[in-house]
């Protein structure tokens, strides 16, 4: 299938990677006509975490009313609509398959092109949606529950991974902590909220691997807040959280900076649910300009798992590889540098 891509070309797009059903409509690559996000947050809360069964079962009874929404407060008709693109991976499983399978069937019956989206790819595309005027190339800080990374963005569909987690993401991180605190589900919110009622420097909480190439480890961490809400329960919950969020904000700052001097970087991007994280947000934002660097921070709306950012991703691809073809499936266990096919 033959298709010019334009700035008046218009993306349906759908996501359902994991707890979070969302759809958007966006020209052009960088035009939000629409975004709408139901989430599941309330459902799997008295479970502590993601039940994937559940959230693939939401997804299903969701999808068609948030398909809908996003099209009427776009304020316009399928017709207008040039391609239909979903998250094939990474992600759930099962729901995955809900968001491919809608979007499949949309282009299927409006004879549109398909595209099959990497949901980490399209995390990229977060800050350059609210500031399309970032230039190439760029270190973003990819850092999410299930995932943190950090990349040399070199331009559209070039990149490459300086360094990751080798245990446990920051996410993962905050909600193992709130968990073992009782601070409830997700992590990352309520700690963000109650840090700033603490004192960082309360407990000085291991930097792991700060002076060691560009990974990350945020397990022995984890471990070394245990260690010691064990051995000072007396300790208020305030004073843990702040200097816990204090030493993951350290750590990825420093990396990122120190990453963004090695290429010679324009500029420092956020991307992922944790770069709505307050604390995050200004200790990048002050060490980075201090550094040099412009820093892009995606609004909060576009940090958390949404379809606009989706939609950016589909549309670079759509001009640079054109369409999938619709036997294209989900794939739980994408990399980065892979596209679904």
């Amino acid at each position: 299938m033959s298709f010019e891509v334009t700035e008046s070309t218009v993306v349906l797009a759908i996501e359902t990677s994991c707890d979070e059903t969302a759809a958007s409509i966006v020209m052009g690559g960088n035009d939000v006509l629409s975004s709408i996000v139901s989430s599941q947050i309330d459902i799997h809360a008295r479970f502590g975490g993601v039940v994937p069964e559940v959230a693939s079962r939401a997804h299903l009874e969701s999808i068609v009313p948030v398909i809908d929404a996003a099209i009427a407060e776009a304020g316009i008709l399928p017709s207008r609509i040039d391609a239909v693109a979903a998250t094939a991976g990474p992600g759930l499983i099962g729901a995955l398959l809900v968001g491919v399978s809608a979007a499949k069937s949309l282009a299927l019956v409006w004879d549109k092109p398909f595209i099959g989206v990497n949901h980490l790819e399209a995390h990229l595309y977060a800050g350059l949606l609210d500031d399309p005027t970032l230039e190439f190339p760029l270190v973003v800080l990819l850092v999410s529950g299930g995932h943190t990374m950090i990349i040399h963005m070199k331009g559209h569909g070039d990149y490459t991974v300086l360094g990751r987690t080798i245990d446990d993401a920051a996410g993962e991180a905050y909600d193992k902590v709130a968990r073992y605190l009782d601070l409830g589900y997700p992590g990352g919110p309520v700690i963000d909220r109650i840090a700033s009622e603490g004192n960082p420097h309360a407990v000085e909480f291991p930097r792991a691997m700060m002076h060691d190439g560009l990974d990350v480890s945020f397990s022995g961490l984890k471990t070394s807040v245990i260690n010691h809400v064990r051995k000072n329960p007396e300790m208020s919950n305030v004073d843990i959280a702040a200097s816990f969020q204090a030493a993951v904000v350290d750590v990825l700052c420093a990396k990122t900076i120190k990453a963004a001097q090695q290429v010679g970087a324009q500029g420092i991007v956020l991307g992922g649910g944790v770069s709505a994280n307050s604390f995050l947000r200004s200790e990048m934002s002050r060490r980075g300009g201090e550094a040099g660097f412009k820093v892009a921070l995606p609004s909060r709306a576009m940090c958390t798992d949404n379809a606009a950012m989706i939609a950016a991703a589909a549309w670079h691809r759509l001009k640079s590889d054109g369409p999938r073809e619709l036997d294209c499936g989900a794939y739980p266990n994408l990399k980065l540098a892979e596209v679904p096919r």
